[in-house]
């Protein structure tokens, strides 16, 4: 065996996700919506910063002479390129962490929309199984619960079917 060759992980290729976006849509919504939290946070930064030094003044020395200004406009080149480098930045970190995270859940929902297929076309001998560390794993239990009540009161309906086709004949 080739050392370099990774191992493949223990689970099902049932439950082994290939994709990176599994519900694009929702996927980016919830990715965009802490995006511009963020960089709501950063524009309320600024302005917060600019407003609370807007009345007093700075003396700074500008090609070889003493100005003297007001500190928000002395500042603000440092106060905007600072705050744009750490959104950027923290936006980099936010966007891979909402990506996990809603991956969580929306791989989930993704494998209940399709194992809801598999059962509702008959097949009560399946049972849902989700990722360890995914969201809705209470949620999964119930849906096998439910699904092994339907096979035993269908497997009871088809016994006292058989039954009474059994009467019939005699």
């Amino acid at each position: 065996m080739n050392p370099r060759k990774k191992k493949k992980t223990a689970l099902p290729a049932s439950i082994q996700r290939r994709q990176l976006y599994i519900n694009k849509k929702f996927q980016f919504r919830f990715i965009f919506k802490f995006v511009l939290i963020l960089v709501l946070g950063g524009v309320i930064t600024i302005g917060l910063t600019l407003f609370n030094t807007n009345d007093s003044l700075t003396t700074t020395y500008m090609n070889s002479k003493l100005v003297i200004q007001s500190t928000s406009l002395a500042i603000m080149p440092s106060v905007i390129y600072t705050t744009l480098i750490t959104t950027f930045v923290i936006g980099l970190v936010v966007i891979m962490v909402t990506l996990l995270v809603s991956h969580k859940i929306a791989g989930p929902m993704y494998r209940f929309d399709s194992d809801i297929k598999r059962i509702a076309d008959g097949d009560l001998k399946f049972r849902i199984r989700i990722r360890k560390g995914d969201q809705f794993q209470e949620v999964a239990l119930s849906l096998n619960t439910m699904i092994e009540s339907l096979a035993s009161r269908v497997s009871a309906i088809k016994t006292n079917a058989d039954d009474l086709a059994g009467e019939n004949e005699n």
